[in-house]
């Protein structure tokens, strides 16, 4: 919403602004300048990225509008899954432990936290590092390390639409004069004609020089950034994970584990202390021990 309350802005601001100079708002109306800047920017950013990453941009761009960044409730949740695993592996004996990490999807414990479920990928580094900790021989400096490893290149991953996306916004600019030097050749096609006909098509083609720095500087590359920082955030999560993990690998108690994590929320999402108590020591393990008993 704020993206789109931000362009509503921008383009009054702009046309309203041409507008009251007295310009005429169908001069700026130039549909073949935005075909030749805009139909080059989707080939080359076809050439430059894969079918993955095209599609993923495609998402990216649908998260930053939306503003789909992690919630509270999905920070609460992970910290649920997280305490309720290190109970179990606190309490129960390596097989039991084991059928939670080796098979999520019918596992109890993240049965309870479908969101946390429902991400595949965090699902993953989550069970990937419990099964370490099971097999109880690497040292928490080498899970570290690892941990540090595998989420830079979770990060590389989900910050490549935002680099596909700033590259063309690096490029629209050089575009726009593309269009303009193309609407130039045409004018001059045209030096016989009259002095009217003559400044419309000089008109034109300064449009699309208009159109490539405007697209560049006041869609393309606040969208970019916004996918950064929605996406930046959203990694965030296993920064949490990580946390919490070693500090229950360094022998602290769930709960204090827990804490680790939560403090890497940032300040205006962090839940607090109580919060966190009352869903996780409370509410989250409930389920499991039911099943248990």
């Amino acid at each position: 919403m704020a993206f789109l309350i931000g362009m509503i802005v921008a383009l009054g601001c702009m046309l309203g602004g041409f507008a009251g100079m007295g310009g005429h708002l169908e001069v700026i109306f130039q549909p073949w300048e935005f075909c030749i800047i805009l139909g080059i920017s989707l080939g080359t950013f076809i050439i430059a990225n894969s079918l993955a990453t095209i599609k993923d941009t495609a998402g990216a761009i649908v998260e930053a509008i939306l503003n789909r960044g992690p919630t509270q409730r999905d920070y609460l949740d992970v910290l649920g899954v997280l305490y309720t695993l290190m109970r179990e592996l606190r309490g129960k004996a390596r097989s039991e432990v084991e059928q939670h990490v080796d098979n999520p999807n019918e596992s109890a414990i993240f049965k309870n936290f479908p969101k946390v479920l429902a991400d595949a990928n965090l699902t993953s580094f989550i069970c990937d590092y419990c099964r370490l900790i099971i097999i109880g021989n690497a040292r928490t400096h080498e899970i570290e390390a690892l941990m540090d490893e595998e989420i830079q290149t979770v990060t590389h991953d989900k910050l490549k639409p935002y680099h596909a996306l700033t590259a063309i916004a690096e490029g629209l600019p050089a575009l726009g004069i593309v269009a303009a030097v193309l609407g130039v050749v045409h004018a001059m096609g045209a030096l016989d004609q009259s002095p009217e006909i003559l400044g419309g098509l000089i008109g034109a083609s300064l449009v699309g020089t208009f159109t490539g720095i405007f697209v560049s500087y006041g869609v393309v590359s606040p969208l970019a950034h916004k996918v950064k920082a929605t996406r930046s955030v959203r990694c965030r999560l296993y920064i949490i994970v990580k946390q919490t993990l070693l500090a229950f690998m360094n022998g602290a108690m769930p709960q204090i584990a827990l804490e680790h994590g939560r403090k890497t929320i940032a300040s205006h999402d962090r839940p607090s202390i109580d919060m966190v108590e009352n869903e996780t020591v409370s509410g989250g393990p409930k389920p499991v021990q039911q099943q248990a008993a």
